[in-house]
């Protein structure tokens, strides 16, 4: 029926009479009219209903009947225009039939998808009809399913603003699905605009926010996490301290302390104080900062936050990590006397700390004491701290003492793991006990350790141990703890194998035997054992295997590869496997580029040496400190290469290769690299300012044997070396000149005394512009051949001509072929 109703159109019959005809309707015609049936009935506001209950009644019967039928538009319609008769009567929505409409919707969410029936909703606020609100499980149930829809199809954007629609009409469909499991979804794909945008749906959005960053951060997603962090600030207006925990935790998982420090200096400038739990995780990432940890612990106790036990434990982890005994046993008196003051109980991290405190301090007398005070506290030990006890003995040396302990430790009812076991057998290797740590290994393997007990210790430990035998022995209880042996267990194995690489590699196929796959460690191990055994071809085919079976190689293999490599003296392999390891987007350590530089001696030719200049300045472009002393030893062993008298002149360097010149030392490298990579067919001029005495003579020497080299190989100079001494300095002129003339004898007295080499110095003694031919040195007024007796006055310059410099060449080579 249409709802369109003109001014014209009869009015409708009175509400009894309406009722009369519902009650007995009229048969219809064989024929009926289609032009009655279209009729419109007439606006309310034209026929005067008014205020009528009975009216409003009737016409919010036949509005539900059109939802039910699924036209919504002209529910709508009538809705719209019963509310304007009605004078804003809110008594027309409360008698709309909420089942109709929720069938209607339902029906036009199957057929007509969500777009049309978020308009419907859209349409009904705005003529103040709560249809949101009124709708029932069937039509929730059907909105959810075209959601759950559009999940399926990764549509997720559509999803978002579909709910995001829904939620402005204060629709909530239930059974969607959990919105932290479609956050999720969010976080994987890395995108956290999105997660904001949908968490910030529901009222619970703190915690959904909250949840989503610390998703992101088990991700180690730290940029997406800050991101949502931000968005949590700024919904909240202000500082949530559960959030502030959360994302320095997270900072911590990921590996950025500084971040966290950056959050936690945000706190401060916004005049925030954090609180306890936030001070401990600030403090718990900075672990490994001493000075740091120790810095927020004073600003803690002058802001006026109480430290709690928390606290104390972050601070003794700290100073084991530092490997600071003393300072930790002041915090752990500390901590005693607060305890004896009932302000703290101490619990069994304390006392574990401790422990690991003194056992890496080698203090077992002291570790001993702090298991006294954990058992007149009424704290019993677990695995963790048996296992520090255990290793205070094992790192001084004390084998016979740890296995007491673990004995004990049995006794006392707390089962051991294979770590316990692997701390003995590890004891063994550092001291050297390589045939007692196969010994025990093979026992605890095939008999288990076995642990005699009373009758009364037996019946406390019923129902403790599992996979353990007892065994009746006159009159009491052998109890067999078996020992299982791990990858780790093998590896200490391996360890123990010296330099008897065969042994190791049946330690390894043991290990094989037993189920257990060897991993990096293993094979690093076995390569490091190939190394030390001159086997280098063993190390390099130890390093393919570990690619052949598919396991990943990081810096710490190829390092090892490298070493075995150095110390069989075979540096063009070493220099290709670091390379190669490059190509593979692995950044080399400190320690790869030591065990590199550690083959200086190596370094003979010129293009070794100019690989090893390279290697020292990738290693400082990386922030590892470089050791210059190790460099100048390379450069003048290799430079004194050019002298017959070898290495005699090493009191000479002894003088200045101390670093007490190491803020000079970057303008030495940058020079040495510069004349090594020139060209001898370009202008050798050797520019030497600002250098001393001994650096000037290692650069001089050093083009000297890089032209003698090149000469071997047949290209011949072109031109003179000159040598430039003095320049522009920042220095005083009297210091400028002073060592400039230092630095000509040490040049000049090398260059005439050991080399025999013809050298003039002046100004005058510039190289001439022009590549005609040379002018004879003996013709040049301008020159003053060079005597023993020069003027004390610096000349800046000085010249090797190059009649002279082939003259000492072809004496070279004629003693290269002698």
């Amino acid at each position: 029926m249409a709802l369109a109703m003109t001014s014209s159109s009869p009015q409708p019959p009175p509400p009894s009479h309406r009722r009369r005809r519902r009650a007995h309707p009229a048969t219809p015609t064989t024929n009926p009219k289609p032009k009655a049936r279209a009729k419109a009935l007439p606006l309310l506001s034209d026929v005067g209903v008014g205020r009528d209950p009975t009216a409003i009644k009737y016409y919010a019967r036949v509005a539900s009947n059109l939802a039910g039928a699924g036209r919504l538009r002209d529910f709508l319609l009538a809705a719209e225009g019963l509310r304007a008769a009605a004078g804003d009567d809110p008594s027309f929505a409360a008698r709309i039939s909420a089942r109709l409409l929720s069938r209607g919707v339902a029906a036009a969410v199957r057929d007509r998808g969500l777009p049309h029936v978020l308009e419907f909703l859209r349409d009904a606020e705005r003529v103040r009809v709560p249809a949101a609100e009124m709708l029932d499980a069937d039509a929730s149930d059907a909105v959810a399913a075209a959601c759950r829809m559009l999940l399926e199809e990764r549509r997720m954007a559509e999803f978002v603003e579909v709910v995001e629609a829904l939620s402005r009409y204060r629709f909530y469909a239930q059974g969607i699905m959990n919105p932290m499991d479609i956050l999720k979804i969010f976080v994987k794909q890395r995108n956290p605009d999105m997660a904001i945008r949908y968490a910030r749906i529901f009222p619970n959005s703190q915690l959904l926010l909250c949840n989503t960053m610390e998703a992101f951060g088990k991700r180690k997603d730290l940029k997406n996490a800050l991101t949502v962090f931000g968005a949590l600030k700024g919904q909240l207006g202000g500082i949530n301290m559960f959030a502030c925990r959360s994302i320095i935790d997270i900072c911590g998982h990921c590996g950025s302390a500084v971040q966290a420090r950056i959050i936690f200096e945000g706190l401060l400038a916004d005049k925030i104080t954090p609180n306890t739990y936030v001070f401990n995780s600030l403090m718990n990432v900075n672990a490994y900062s001493l000075s740091y940890n120790f810095s927020v612990y004073k600003h803690m106790q002058n802001l006026g936050v109480t430290p709690d036990l928390t606290s104390y434990n972050i601070l003794l982890k700290t100073c084991c990590h530092a490997r600071e005994f003393k300072l930790a046993q002041e915090i752990y008196d500390e901590m005693k006397k607060k305890e004896r003051d009932g302000l703290l109980k101490l619990d069994v991290f304390t006392y574990s700390t401790m422990m690991k405190v003194f056992a890496d301090a080698k203090m077992w007398k002291m570790a001993s004491n702090i298991r006294e005070d954990m058992q007149a506290g009424g704290v019993r030990l677990n695995l963790v701290t048996w296992s520090s006890l255990i290793n205070a003995y094992a790192n001084s040396g004390l084998v016979d003492h740890a296995i007491e302990i673990l004995e004990e430790m049995i006794r006392d009812g707390c089962q051991p793991t294979a770590p316990c076991f692997n701390i003995i057998l590890t004891a063994c290797v550092k001291s050297c006990q390589y045939d007692r740590a196969f010994r025990l290994f093979y026992s605890w393997k095939e008999s288990g350790i076995m642990i005699s007990l009373s009758h009364e210790q037996k019946r406390g430990l019923d129902g403790v141990f599992t996979f353990c035998k007892e065994y009746p022995s006159n009159g009491s209880t052998i109890l067999v703890v078996p020992f299982r042996p791990t990858v780790t267990t093998y590896n200490i194995l391996m360890k123990a194998c010296g330099s008897n690489a065969e042994r190791a590699k049946s330690v390894m196929n043991e290990m094989r035997r037993n189920g257990l796959c060897p991993d990096l460690i293993s094979w690093s191990i076995l390569m490091d054992i190939y190394g030390t055994s001159q086997n280098r071809d063993g190390a390099v085919q130890a390093l393919r295997r570990m690619q052949r079976v598919g396991i990943r190689l990081n810096v710490s293999a190829y390092t090892v590869a490298i070493k075995a490599c150095v110390e069989n003296k075979d540096l063009k392999l070493a220099l290709h496997l670091f390379e190669e390891m490059k190509t593979h987007q692995l950044k080399p350590n400190l320690v790869t580029y030591k065990t590199l530089l550690a083959a200086r001696n190596n370094y003979g030719s010129l293009q070794e040496v100019q690989q090893c200049l390279a290697i020292y300045q990738e290693m400082r472009k990386a922030g590892y400190q470089a050791n210059d002393y190790y460099l100048k030893e390379l450069i003048v062993e290799w430079c004194e290469g050019v002298l017959s008298s070898g290495n005699d002149n090493r009191d000479f360097y002894n003088l200045d290769l101390q670093p007490k010149r190491k803020e000079s030392f970057n303008l030495f490298l940058e020079k040495i690299v510069t004349v090594l990579q020139k060209d001898v067919d370009q202008n050798q001029i050797v520019d030497v300012r600002g250098l001393s005495k001994v650096e000037a003579r290692i650069v001089v020497l050093s083009v000297l044997r890089k032209i003698k080299e090149q000469y071997l190989l047949g290209r011949a100079v072109r031109d003179d070396v000159v040598i430039i001494t003095r320049g522009h300095q920042k220095t005083s002129r009297i210091e400028a000149e002073a060592s400039a003339v230092d630095v000509e004898h040490a040049i000049v007295s090398v260059l005439t005394d050991d080399l025999g080499l013809e050298v003039l110095i002046g100004p005058g003694s510039h190289p001439p512009v022009s590549s005609g031919p040379k002018v004879s040195t003996k013709s040049r007024s301008n020159l003053e051949q060079v005597s023993t007796k020069f003027t004390r006055r610096p000349q800046g310059v000085i010249k090797i001509p190059i009649n002279s410099l082939n003259h000492w060449l072809k004496k070279k080579a004629v003693r290269v072929v002698q």
